[in-house]
């Protein structure tokens, strides 16, 4: 709304200068066909001249400075066209077709549509034409039948060129300039709308890392936060049992081990993540590192059966994880010595399966906060954990996810 009314501020302001030009010029031309016709005119004609001529001055005035309805502009050009029509029949020349550009110019500044202003340019060629006949036999009532003919056809034609050649240029030009004000009204607007979206952009982008470093801080609070009291539990347990069962001890140490080095990765991919460094996004590589890691801090026979696939971050971090709390459950609650992980890019996504040769679980197993967090983190991707096993026979957990 703010630029339409700028863009009819600027066509008034342009308006007002040309009108003043275009009543100059009237008043020009009407002194220069006063000062011409006067010598050999009737009185009364020449007072009926003058008379014209000032209040054509005066319709332009009240045309370009007092009118505003289209409607009410067209009538007033109307009586123009009247006060033209009595200065050609009077004065019978050619070259008051001037006149009826100069007073057709803000019609066609005011109308925007081009089916209005080709009427107009019709009606004012038309009564050029007939006041310049009806002038013409006036002043050349003497002349002969064949010089009247060529003249009053030469002086129509040169007249309707004018008119054509005027009414061409002014639809032409303020086409340009109400589309050139159009334009930039549009890029003021665009400018307008560019900066709301910056500044909406940056919001989201500080929205987007205040909600990163929330996710950040909840992972390090609950998966580090269990790990670590996972590694005192077990390190306490091992106290305990030191000398009545040193193997079972040397277990809980190996699992508090292997749940401490897991709290290590954790908060060093969180610290990763926080200072904008990509994690891997190899599933295999992520794997291998684990793996390694493990046999050499532990006494465990562990295979690998994994494709090498592609993932985003967040995924590979969570597979990655899930293998970390396979393991240390496999050796914790099972007394594991041996696991097998399998890693598969099938049709319907990512499928992880992690299997040891522990003691198993019966029919009343309970789920704990590593696999209920393992769970609901599988659901977040599209997918679920299967966990399946019999007594002494060892456990596997399958999870499933969306590629993405």
């Amino acid at each position: 709304m703010e630029n339409k009314h700028r863009f009819r501020f600027d066509i008034n302001g342009a308006r007002k200068w040309l009108g003043a030009a275009i009543m100059a010029a009237l008043a020009i031309m009407g002194a220069v066909i006063c000062a011409q016709y006067a010598p050999g005119q009737r009185w009364w004609m020449y007072m009926m001249l003058v008379v014209c001529c000032l209040l054509l001055c005066v319709a332009a005035a009240l045309e370009f400075y007092v009118v505003k309805p289209l409607n009410v502009k067209l009538a007033v050009y109307g009586a123009e066209l009247f006060f033209l029509l009595v200065i050609s029949v009077i004065t019978g020349n050619d070259f008051t077709v001037v006149l009826y550009c100069l007073a057709a110019t803000d019609i066609y500044i005011s109308c925007e549509r081009f089916r209005t202003n080709f009427v107009i340019a019709g009606i004012s060629a038309g009564m050029f034409v007939l006041s310049f006949v009806l002038g013409w036999v006036r002043v050349h009532e003497d002349a002969l039948v064949y010089d009247s003919i060529v003249d009053i056809l030469g002086g129509c034609l040169f007249g309707l060129l004018i008119l054509a050649i005027h009414f061409v240029i002014a639809v032409a030009v303020m086409r340009f300039y109400r589309m050139s004000r159009r334009l930039s009204a549009a890029l003021s607007e665009a400018d307008k709308s560019r900066a709301e979206l910056k500044d909406a952009y940056e919001k989201l982008s500080q929205t987007a890392v205040l909600e990163e470093r929330n996710r950040i801080a909840k992972d390090i609070h609950d998966n580090v936060g269990h790990s670590i009291t996972s590694v005192i539990v077990q390190t306490e347990a091992a106290k305990l049992l030191v000398e009545s069962d040193p193997s079972e001890a040397k277990m809980k140490i190996i699992s508090a081990n292997i749940q401490a080095k897991n709290a290590l990765e954790q908060m060093r991919s969180s610290v990763h993540l926080l200072a904008g460094r990509a994690a891997p996004s190899s599933l295999k590589d992520g794997i291998d590192e684990i793996v390694a890691q493990t046999v050499d801090s532990a006494d465990l026979k562990i295979r690998c059966d994994v494709e090498d696939i592609t993932l985003g971050e967040e995924r590979v971090r969570f597979l990655c994880n899930s293998v970390k709390e396979c393991i240390a459950n496999g050796i914790r609650h099972g007394g594991a010595t041996a696991f097998y992980i399998e890693a598969k890019n099938g049709r319907d996504g990512i499928t992880l399966l992690v299997s040891d040769n522990g003691r198993g679980f019966g029919e009343d197993v309970k789920e704990g906060y590593g696999l209920r967090s393992m769970r609901e983190k599988a659901e977040q991707f599209g997918g679920g954990v299967r966990l399946s096993g019999e007594p002494e026979e060892g456990c596997e957990v399958e999870i499933s996810i969306k590629a993405g």
